[in-house]
């Protein structure tokens, strides 16, 4: 078998800096989310899609926003409602009535980069309208279908589903997420960096008018990366070594989600899939040219814990998805 890598040092050395000016680039707006940054590279390097889940306040569309500007990729943005329609995502057929045809109207998916604000603010019907283009890359406008920009990716954010006026994603659609990371409120430190950052935000002007700007309006407007840097650092990416050993135990660890007492609903084959692509890209960004067991313990909540469901009786005992994926990771250990 031939192992010699399809990047020459010098491409890899360069295409490292890749990860490097992203981070910069969030860095100027964004104080820490160091991991969710990572996340967002990982979903970047396999064209995964991400599901960011926190209450309003952490940061969560701030960050796709300067994410999305540090790379010339196209950007959409759909702010999901409860009166939102699927054709308000996908594009719809309009009548012309001076020529009696029917002309498609492509809807905001058709970009590279779709921001999915909220999703679970939307009926699952709206939320269902997702499902083609996650999956296969294209979309169904009347009885045509139509492929999607290259790449394309989804990053939607959500709130917890606790709260009101949101609706829990079915599991269909959670599975099509490659990863769903939780954000944590910042440290004390960080947020008085915040605080202190929104003070020198300044006014924007408007002739002889003004208003306040926001963490928005200071996002770098320079697009420091290019497609090209996304393609070479995606392709270095292929030339991680996953071995045989690592594979069977993403197997096994999948497998213990399917026969595990207290889940009525484990993990499905697209789940091994993510975990050893995430695995790959993680050890990349950490300058490694193979994974290790760490890369699979650091991703497997963010890969596994949404595809997994509790059964009543487990949770009545107060054995939630967190509790019971610890348990098989302990086993594993």
């Amino acid at each position: 078998m031939n192992m010699e890598p399809r990047t020459s040092e010098t491409e890899q050395a360069a295409t490292r800096a890749f990860a490097d000016s992203v981070r910069a680039h969030v860095a100027q707006t964004v104080v820490g989310q160091d991991v969710v940054v990572e996340r967002i590279l990982i979903a970047l390097l396999t064209g995964g899609h991400l599901l960011l889940e926190g209450v309003p306040g952490t940061a969560k569309t701030l960050l796709v926003n300067a994410v999305a500007r540090a790379i010339d990729l196209d950007f959409g943005r759909v702010q999901f409602t409860i009166d939102l329609l699927p054709t308000d995502i996908i594009g719809s057929e309009i009548l012309d009535q001076s020529t009696s045809k029917y002309h498609v109207h492509k809807g905001p998916v058709f970009t590279n980069l779709l921001l999915a604000d909220e999703i679970n603010r939307a009926s699952p019907k709206v939320q269902s309208a997702l499902l083609e283009a996650m999956q296969e890359r294209k979309v169904t406008i009347g009885e045509k279908a139509f492929t999607l920009p290259v790449p394309f990716l989804v990053i939607a954010t959500q709130n917890p589903v606790e709260q009101a006026g949101t609706f829990e994603l079915p599991e269909a659609q959670l599975d099509r997420f490659m990863m769903r990371h939780r954000l944590d409120y910042p440290s004390t430190n960080e947020e008085i960096t915040i605080v202190r950052n929104s003070l020198d935000l300044g006014l924007k002007r408007d002739g002889d008018a003004a208003v306040p700007r926001t963490a928005f309006d200071a996002i770098s407007e320079s697009t420091p990366l290019h497609r090209k840097d996304l393609a070479d650092a995606m392709e270095a990416v292929q030339d991680v070594h996953v071995s045989e050993v690592f594979t069977r135990h993403v197997v096994e660890l999948v497998n213990l989600t399917r026969s595990h007492p207290d889940l009525e609903l484990g993990c499905s084959p697209r789940a091994g899939i993510a975990l050893t692509q995430s695995s790959r890209a993680r050890a990349w960004l950490h300058g490694r040219e193979y994974v290790v067991p760490e890369d699979l313990f650091a991703l497997a909540e963010d890969v596994l814990m949404h595809r997994i469901r509790p059964s009543y009786e487990a949770l009545a005992r107060g054995r939630d998805q967190a509790v019971i994926l610890r348990d098989i990771l302990d086993s594993l250990g």
